[in-house]
């Protein structure tokens, strides 16, 4: 579903990302991990068209959008949640998830959606900036999935999110991946959440891949060596 070739990206004349290749299946969930200021934030940008890719290749389905602008890239099925969730705080949730409705021509949000979060059908007329934290990260996650994606980027979940709310934000991207056969891209510094949810890991290190892993063989220690400081 999403195949990523020898991708370089960088600020200016500092290159951060240096030759990338993996590929994301259709129902996979693959968890980017690394230490701070490894790549992945860049990594998450450029796969969205924030960051300019300036070498490779990023297809998703099977149609290059290396250089599409990053409205083309909703059109052709990515979705992406920032880092910081970047919702619209005077808006209401249901407004919020209506933003995320522009490509799909729909004009209701759709009920599968508050299924998947049924927090947010009972604030659905209460503003975003007043919800929680991790109220706030499943507003953004129904935001993107409005748009019905093929790839769902995420961007840090759990940062700042209390751990019951993380557990249950695992348990609805494993069923997103399972009703609805996206492929699924979280940037993840928290290990037991990356094995948790994710089908593979893959460890970030100066801007390239050191590890590429199942999670059923993935040695736990080794991974965690890499993400201490």
């Amino acid at each position: 579903m999403l195949n990523v070739a020898n991708l370089h990206a960088a600020y200016g004349s500092s290159e951060v990302l240096h030759g990338l290749n993996f590929d994301v299946a259709r129902n996979e969930i693959i968890a980017i991990m690394g230490r701070n200021g490894m790549g992945k934030t860049t990594l998450m940008k450029s796969l969205m068209g924030i960051v300019p890719a300036t070498g490779g290749t990023i297809t998703v389905d099977g149609s290059d959008i290396t250089r599409a602008k990053s409205h083309e890239r909703v059109k052709g099925g990515v979705a992406y949640v920032p880092q910081g969730r970047m919702i619209f705080s005077t808006m209401t949730v249901r407004e919020n998830i209506e933003t995320g409705l522009t490509v799909t021509g729909e004009r209701e949000v759709p009920g599968d959606i508050y299924e998947l979060f049924p927090v947010l059908l009972e604030m659905r007329k209460r503003r975003g900036g007043n919800l929680s934290g991790g109220q706030q990260q499943q507003l953004a996650i129904a935001r993107a999935l409005a748009s019905r994606p093929k790839v769902l980027l995420l961007d840090e979940p759990t940062e700042g999110i209390q751990p019951s709310i993380i557990r249950e934000i695992g348990r609805t991207l494993k069923k997103i991946r399972d009703e609805k056969g996206l492929s699924i891209v979280v940037s993840e510094q928290v290990l037991s959440f990356a094995l948790d949810i994710a089908d593979r890991v893959l460890v970030l290190e100066n801007g390239a891949i050191v590890h590429d892993e199942p999670v059923a063989s993935v040695n736990e220690a080794k991974i965690a060596r890499f993400l201490s400081v």
